[in-house]
């Protein structure tokens, strides 16, 4: 009798490849997502900077701003960046 005629072992042997490629795919995909978070981080960021620097423009064009406010608003969107959600 061959290996394979045994309904039990094929049965076996199918739902472990099946197991193992579920357990590569999940991997794989926690991976690909925490790419992708990774990568927002990133972009939220650059975003929140822009912001404060596009402030800060407008600013000194109302003439609210001084020599000394210079860089603080994008240093403080900059430096909050991605704890506003996390904290919760």
């Amino acid at each position: 009798m061959s290996v394979f005629q045994n309904a039990a072992l094929r049965l076996g042997i199918q739902l472990s490849a099946i197991a193992g490629a579920t357990m590569l795919l999940r991997s794989h995909h926690v991976y690909n997502l925490e790419e992708h978070e990774a990568r927002l981080d990133e972009i939220e960021g650059t975003l929140r900077g822009h912001i404060g620097i596009i402030e800060e423009a407008l600013d000194r064009l109302e003439g609210k701003a001084t020599e000394a406010d210079r860089g603080k608003k994008m240093d403080e969107y900059y430096g909050k960046r991605g704890r506003d959600d996390k904290q919760k």
